[in-house]
């Protein structure tokens, strides 16, 4: 049985359906449908901007700030500055077209090279390895560097509209023009926009802070994996593969829970109000995610433990191992103590205080394992009471794992790394099969109820989209209906305000995807300067587990940073594939007739004719892009059951049959874990 369930495991975790998973798990956060919903609303402002300034021309060089301007070139001319945020808005949606199609040709790179890292990893020569490896995991980080630049250079062209139109709107306030009203109007959006440059500063530089720490993270993990094999004795290869499983999801779940962090709304909104004082500097995302990031070892560890229970009974002669005299619990408190150590050196957050009281859990029930185990001498009442224990800890660390899904948007089941795929350590206990057996129930519901976690937020952003899209017609609608003598100077001035929203949407997905490739960079470096620095240098190989060796546990650490900056780069190439589809077919064709309305004089009667066109293009460019949504929401609602469908075929399949009480205590266990996470979020990031 051990076997079948761990071949039903591998099935559904092959690299490709882990990719497609990912996809599924970020499709909230990376769903640039919808954010470029606003394009052609951006566009058709920038029209009405020009249209606008064929009116009567005034200055707005009245009370000048004492440096002067730095990104209105024509202050004397309010008809001329309108021109220019219609011409920044034109380059820089022309610039994100060109950047998007070279990163999609860029990012569609990786896999062939990801495909050659691993031949590379399953050679036994360790020459060929050292030979091939750094020039492939080079080519990786060469493609990361090189649209991290396209990405940052198609930021700061948004960047420039939005603070081009910022100035503007300060001189129109500094002129005294607005009415009352619109100032108050005009004053919160400025100091919105204000606080969404500060934070968005500070988010970039929490975000590189923290991805800089990576190598330390990959090198605590190394430490773990040499320190538990040296103390290990011979025979435990059971209990040593499934520590080594939890030093895996501990790498897998850092890199997703910093992907998610990046680029998830909720969790960056604590870093502004950071900024402006609101909250302490615990709700540090990056901090919580490092502690989520062991929920997979402290589950491990727990199922490890739970395994020497039968029943109503503990296995005392699984416990306590005679020929060597020691109790495998005194071998798990050292680990769970690693993890306490690496814990309490985090920033504090809920979640480190939470995970911190699951380790001193397990510490204390190893201890009186430990103590009763070499005599066998522990009294019914207590063997009862320690069993209640075990029970717990096991429903403690799966809620705390299915808060770490829920927080970093990893996978439940992540892609098995080559080395550990080949070592099949079954032992032909029962007490094997029967962890992976209960592991495997876990993962079905937690897979399942991560997936409708991740539909229900998506519809919500699909809500917001449609409120968003409402507010940015409305105006349009107004300024349409307006004949050119009509429209008055606060008029204009709510049309660039709305504008400011619209390019601000825009830029904040460029950021989204300069801190993806970011990631990218960081996870190749690590691999370059700690892990293969690492396998190099390895003078004596460990070898605590029967065909599993310390190089089988370094390579597999290099496939798992390697995967993971392969399906983030996958990631990017979905985003920019769809970005360049949307901007070919709705986006540069009205940019271009921008551009062409822009040359025209006002007093040509084809201004006129340009401008109605433009208007009608962007508005059915809209519905298009709004129908395209609409399908990608239903081809994701199909893919997601799909998922979960494959799962159940292909694994709860091949499991015996479960009580119904089993299956509510699992299913109690993750909606807990999930329903947590989300409180916690609303607490500490919403």
């Amino acid at each position: 049985m051990d076997i079948t369930v761990k071949n039903a495991v591998l099935k559904i975790s092959k690299a490709e359906a882990v990719r497609k998973e990912t996809e599924l798990l970020m499709k909230p956060y990376a769903n640039w449908e919808e954010y470029l919903m606003p394009g052609p609303l951006s566009i058709a402002i920038l029209g009405e901007l020009v249209f606008i300034s064929s009116n009567t021309d005034f200055s707005i060089n009245k009370n000048p700030p004492k440096s002067g301007f730095k990104y209105i070139k024509y202050p004397d001319s309010f008809r001329a500055s309108l021109m220019q945020v219609s011409n920044s808005g034109w380059i820089a949606f022309n610039e994100a077209h060109k950047n998007m199609d070279q990163i999609r040709l860029h990012s569609n790179n990786v896999p062939s090279y990801m495909k050659m890292t691993v031949k590379t990893l399953l050679q036994d020569n360790i020459q060929i390895v050292q030979a091939l490896l750094p020039g492939q995991l080079e080519n990786i980080r060469t493609i990361a560097d090189e649209c991290t630049r396209l990405a940052e250079s198609t930021e700061k062209k948004f960047t420039d509209v939005i603070l081009l139109i910022q100035e503007i709107l300060e001189a129109c306030l500094n002129s005294k023009q607005c009415y009352e009203e619109d100032v108050k109007e005009v004053q919160l959006k400025l100091e919105e926009a204000k606080l969404k440059k500060e934070s968005a500063e500070k988010a970039k530089a929490m975000a590189e802070k923290n991805f800089g720490k990576m190598d330390k993270q990959l090198d605590e993990v190394h430490k773990q994996f040499t320190s538990a094999m040296e103390s290990m004795p011979n025979g435990w290869e059971m209990i040593g593969m499934s520590f080594v499983e939890g030093l895996t999801n501990t790498v897998n779940e850092a890199v997703s829970g910093f992907l998610a962090v990046s680029s998830g709304p909720s969790k960056i909104v604590s870093l502004v109000k950071n900024s402006i004082g609101e909250k302490p500097a615990e709700s540090n995302p990056f901090a919580a995610n490092n502690v989520y990031s062991k929920s997979g070892q402290l589950l491990k560890l727990a199922e490890q433990i739970n395994s020497f229970v039968d029943k109503d009974k503990i296995k005392w002669s699984e416990v306590y191992d005679q020929k060597t005299s020691s109790a495998k619990s005194s071998w798990l408190k050292k680990q769970l103590q690693n993890i306490e150590s690496s814990l309490k050196s985090e920033e504090n957050c809920q979640a480190k205080d939470k995970s911190v009281v699951v380790c001193k859990d397990a510490m204390s029930i190893c201890d009186l394992l430990t103590e009763f185990a070499p005599k066998n001498n522990c009294k019914p009442e207590q063997e009862k009471d320690l069993i209640t224990k075990i029970q717990n800890l096991k429903a403690q660390t799966e809620q705390l794992d299915s808060e770490s899904k829920a927080f970093t948007n990893s996978s439940s089941f992540s892609a098995t790394p080559p080395q550990m795929a080949q070592n099949t350590q079954s032992g032909g206990k029962k007490s094997a099969a029967q962890m992976a057996t209960d592991n495997a129930r876990f993962r079905i519901e937690q897979s399942r109820a991560q997936l409708e976690k991740v539909q229900e937020m998506y519809q919500k952003s699909m809500e917001n989209l449609e409120k968003n899209n409402k507010e940015l017609s409305d105006i349009l609608v107004t300024m349409r209906s307006c004949e050119i003598k009509e429209i008055d100077f606060n008029t204009t001035v709510k049309m660039l305000v709305k504008g400011l929203d619209a390019m601000g949407r825009v830029k904040e997905q460029w950021e989204k995807m300069v801190r993806f490739f970011q990631m990218i960079s960081n996870l190749i470096n690590t691999c370059l300067n700690t892990s293969l620095k690492r396998f190099i240098s390895t003078a004596d190989n460990i070898q605590g587990i029967q065909g599993y060796s310390s190089n089988a546990f370094i390579k597999d650490m290099i496939y798992t940073q390697a995967f993971n900056a392969s399906n983030i780069a996958n990631l990017v190439y979905m985003i920019s594939g769809t970005y360049t589809e949307v901007s070919s077919k709705y986006l540069m064709d009205r940019v271009s007739s921008l551009g062409k309305l822009m040359a025209l004089d006002p007093k040509n009667p084809t201004f006129e004719r340009e401008r109605a066109k433009l208007a009608n293009d962007c508005d059915s460019a809209q519905n298009e892009i709004y129908k395209l949504v609409m399908k990608r929401k239903e081809e994701f609602e199909r893919d997601s059951k799909k998922r979960v469908d494959m799962i159940d075929q292909e694994l709860l399949a091949v499991l015996p049959p479960a009580s119904d009480e089993e299956i509510k205590k699992i299913k109690d266990n993750v909606q807990t874990g999930m329903k947590e996470i989300t409180a916690a979020e609303e607490d500490q990031f919403g």
